[in-house]
């Protein structure tokens, strides 16, 4: 059905039927940037609202790593990156919605400004062509009449005798020219008659159909460009939702990996003395004066030694072990963590050895390296004097043997301590898997001996196995990246000090596996812990220790 031929008078309502469209398309558009806000507001609330609830490294008194807080966490930032898919959606929608519609009204407006410009055309064309007709019309009418007047004129002069010829002459003269005019009237009027007609035929046949029907397909299109703005509308919504299924399923796996047990345990590890419980009171009798009232000369039972207990003594001890149930004494701090609990003690004194033993390996690899360049500058003298290393090498070394005292210092109260709690170091593991993980080779740079220098016992070392779950929010100085790494294959990381992940996570890498099949590795959110080797591709940077390798 077109337009030209139902609508072919109604040009001012077309007109504004056009209008009216462009105006409900900029409607829409205006509507899809309001939403464009919207989700852009909720996605900035919503991380917002992460960071305000995630964990700072930063911070001393973060609660430990129980599976209930790593659940939380893991929900923030499954909650993260639903923020972020929000934003994708609000990017999508100012895309292909808001800016395309917004492109497409200028040039609907021009088209349309054109068509209406050449409708109007045609219309004053045609006026143009009735206003020539009806003005020979009007000529013709107007000649007629005077024709008419000349002829009775001629009629009455001819008629009447008293008139002389000349007079008749004349008036039959006038008669002739008014009819000569009337006759040229005439003709230009059917001249301009048929001129108009056609042109009006054209017009309403040809012209206008035309113009109407280039309307009527602007408008079609416009019909279509707002169906397809609509399905872009709900596509930019579907096309995240495999992506926001995924956080959702994050979020229930997260849930499902609460243990109770596991939280129980690291509770019982975390503030567990070591101290044995109370034993009884023992029984002091003040009934000692009573056998003072009997007389010398009485016959009676001989009086028994009596041993005399020292109730301040007694209770001063027991004293001193009720305050496991109460409030800490509070006592200087020494060096060798004595004023604590002993299972508070051991922990103390392993969390040291490890920062020790970190520490030390750095003075290592820093001597190795000046080792290393100072063999470059005694093959190659213009590169550099060998003797002004010698200062720094000799520093470098004068640490490593402090530093090694110092562990071996601290590793003399680990074992004094372990000792007398009857716990080997070996035994203090959550898990088997943890156990496995620590037995696989992490390597300490010293070990620790037992009091008989005869028997030498080495220590398996925790420098990558925390019982200290703060330590991760008390580091102040993050292990530099020394690579990073894409999983190819997902881990759930549930044991301690591993860290789970999903196929194509992109972490750092801040320990290169040691041989045992274990890299350490941090993610964006500053998470760390350990992941097989075999599951992730790895990728080390030139800079660091060894080549780029890809595992």
């Amino acid at each position: 059905m077109s337009w030209g031929s139902e609508l072919w008078d109604q040009f001012d309502n077309l007109e504004k039927h056009t209008q009216w469209g462009i105006d409900f398309l900029e409607r829409f558009a205006k509507f899809a940037k309001e939403r464009i806000e919207i989700e852009q507001s909720y996605a900035k609330q919503i991380r917002t609202l992460v960071k305000k609830y995630y964990p700072k490294r930063s911070s001393k008194d973060e609660e430990p790593r129980f599976t209930s807080c790593l659940a939380f966490f893991n929900i923030l930032s499954e909650l993260n990156d639903y923020a972020g898919q929000r934003e994708v959606v609000a990017e999508e929608i100012g895309h292909r919605v808001f800016g395309e519609l917004m492109r497409y009204s200028q040039d609907l407006k021009s088209e349309r400004k054109a068509h209406l410009q050449e409708g109007r055309k045609a219309q004053q064309y045609l006026d143009m062509c009735w206003k020539q007709m009806d003005t020979s019309k009007k000529k013709f009418e107007r000649e007629c009449r005077e024709a008419e007047k000349a002829q009775q004129t001629y009629e009455r002069l001819d008629n009447d005798t008293n008139t002389t010829k000349a007079d008749v002459d004349k008036a039959k003269q006038q008669l002739h020219m008014r009819t000569h005019l009337a006759d040229e009237s005439k003709n230009d009027y059917a001249a301009q008659l048929q001129n108009f007609n056609g042109e009006q035929h054209k017009h309403f046949y040809i012209v206008i159909p035309q113009i109407y029907k280039r309307l009527q397909e602007m408008d079609e299109r416009r019909t279509i460009k707002m169906s397809e703005c609509y399905k872009g509308f709900s596509d930019a919504d579907r096309k995240v939702i495999p992506i926001v299924s995924k956080c959702f399923d994050g979020m229930v796996h997260a849930a499902k990996s609460v243990d109770e047990r596991r939280d129980s345990q690291i509770v019982i590890e975390t503030f567990k003395s070591g101290f044995d419980p109370p034993g009884d009171f023992p029984f002091e009798d003040y009934s000692q004066h009573i056998y003072r009232a009997v007389s010398d000369g009485t016959i009676s039972t001989p009086k028994p030694d009596i041993v005399r207990i020292d109730g301040k003594n007694t209770a001063g001890k027991a004293k001193g072990k009720l305050w496991l149930f109460g409030k800490k004494p509070k006592g200087p701090a020494v060096e060798d963590y004595s004023h604590l609990p002993p299972e508070q003690r051991r922990k103390r004194l392993q969390q040291r050895i490890d920062e020790l033993s970190r520490e030390q390996q750095k003075e290592i690899d820093q001597k190795d390296a000046l080792i290393k360049m100072k063999d470059v500058y005694e093959k190659n003298p213009q590169m550099g004097d060998p003797g002004s290393l010698q200062p720094k090498l000799a520093e470098t070394m004068a640490n490593i043997d402090r530093l090694r005292m110092e562990i071996n210092k601290n590793e003399g109260w680990l074992s004094e301590v372990e000792g007398k709690t009857g716990n080997s170091r070996g035994d203090r593991r959550l898990s088997s898997d943890v156990n496995h993980l620590v037995a696989q080779g992490r390597e300490s740079p010293e070990g620790s001996y037992t009091e008989d220098s005869n028997q030498e016992i080495p220590v398996q070392p925790q420098a990558h196995i925390h019982h200290d779950f703060d330590d991760e929010f008390d580091d102040d100085d993050p292990l530099p990246a020394i690579g990073h790494c894409k999983a190819i294959y997902p881990f759930d990381g549930h044991n301690e000090g591993t860290l789970a992940m999903k196929e194509g996570d992109v972490m750092y890498i801040i320990e290169e596996d040691k041989g045992d099949g274990w890299t350490r590795a941090r993610k964006q959110s500053g998470e760390e812990g350990y992941i097989p080797t075999s599951y992730v591709e790895v990728t080390l940077e030139k800079n660091s220790k060894g080549a780029v390798t890809y595992i």
